[in-house]
């Protein structure tokens, strides 16, 4: 077993196509935060607030049109439930360089109706043959696989149609249409064969293989199946703000830190709760005999990589004005030391 920590450094690359003991109740020891924050910022108010306003864009935007049996399960998987960390990724970058809410909503949308598609499909029988999904059966167990992978197909296109929509946006102002352009093709390339289908494949491939799956292995899945989405989330709302160029790429390292970040969690958390807590089949990484960073480095470890790439991504946000960067701090904070 390897006896130092894998380094983080390739998520601080600014090239896009080439991303590189815990306490009983954590998964991640917490530690005093180096970047001032407003103490009086509520974190619970403003992530319910937040999913409230995308719970309900989401609801309006995949009515029970017809055939009513694909979008019965579109809504099904979509509107399961969760903390819509994504979107809300999506609303507080934007946000963060000066953008709207408003701005924000359709790309936070087309992200999380993504990352929904991702979800109904690497349950199927085919990928990680699963059966639950958020403490409810998965998509393909209540409509079946056909209707389950074209649910994920059209939920897929349905985001780049809202992504693209001028008439998805406020009127007045609207943003440039090319921001919602560069937007369309960053979330493109995340999805794509170079992004989340890469980590996908690559995961495929290093699943139950007799020889060891060396670090830089996992770090370019995780970067890619997981992260991926995550960095898509921050990235797309800076750049529907109007941020800067310098701006988008300090919020997407911050965001490659956060999405390896999760990933890290979720292996600890596989192997530490159980199904009941988590919501989806626990230990299901150890039945599969799948790579996981428990696995290569030891849990401990594991851990401590986990801290360092919290501490790493509020760094990237110590330029920003504090109070506007307060959500994304809180956010990183969350993902470090969520339960499920």
């Amino acid at each position: 077993m390897a006896s130092s920590l894998p380094s983080p450094s390739l998520l601080l690359s600014t090239a896009r196509r080439k991303p590189s003991s815990i306490a009983a109740s954590t998964a991640v020891p917490q530690t005093k935060d180096t970047m001032r924050i407003p103490p009086e910022f509520d974190f619970k108010g403003y992530m319910l607030t937040k999913a409230a306003t995308v719970n309900r864009a989401l609801d309006l935007a995949v009515p029970l049109a017809d055939p009513r049996r694909i979008h019965e399960a579109m809504r099904y998987s979509l509107l399961a439930g969760g903390k819509r960390v994504r979107p809300i990724l999506c609303v507080a970058s934007c946000e963060l360089v000066g953008g709207s809410e408003a701005f924000a909503i359709p790309p936070a949308l087309a992200v999380e109706m993504i990352h929904t598609m991702s979800l109904i499909h690497d349950d199927l029988p085919c990928m990680d043959d699963d059966d639950l999904r958020r403490g409810k059966p998965t998509c393909h167990r209540v409509f079946g696989e056909a209707i389950a992978v074209l649910a994920g197909d059209a939920l897929l296109s349905l985001a780049f149609h809202i992504l693209s929509n001028p008439n998805s946006y406020p009127s007045s102002p609207s943003p440039p249409s090319s921001l919602i352009v560069r937007s369309i093709s960053e979330l493109a390339f995340c999805v794509g064969s170079e992004g989340l289908v890469a980590g996908q494949v690559v995961d495929i491939e290093s699943t139950g293989v007799s020889e060891s799956v060396p670090i830089d292995r996992l770090e370019y899945i995780h970067l890619h199946k997981t992260a991926v989405l995550l960095e898509a989330s921050v990235v797309l709302g800076a750049i529907i703000g109007g941020g800067s160029d310098s701006q988008v790429e300090k919020l997407r390292r911050y965001a490659r830190c956060i999405g390896l970040l999760f990933q890290v969690v979720d292996d600890i958390l596989d192997v530490t709760k159980s199904s009941q807590e988590l919501g989806k089949t626990a230990g299901k990484d150890l039945v599969s005999d799948k790579t996981t960073y428990p696995k290569l480095i030891g849990l401990e470890k594991s851990r401590e990589f986990a801290e360092e790439l919290n501490h790493e991504a509020k760094q990237q946000l110590e330029e920003f004005d504090s109070e506007k960067a307060a959500p994304l701090v809180h956010l990183a904070n969350y993902i470090a030391y969520r339960q499920k």
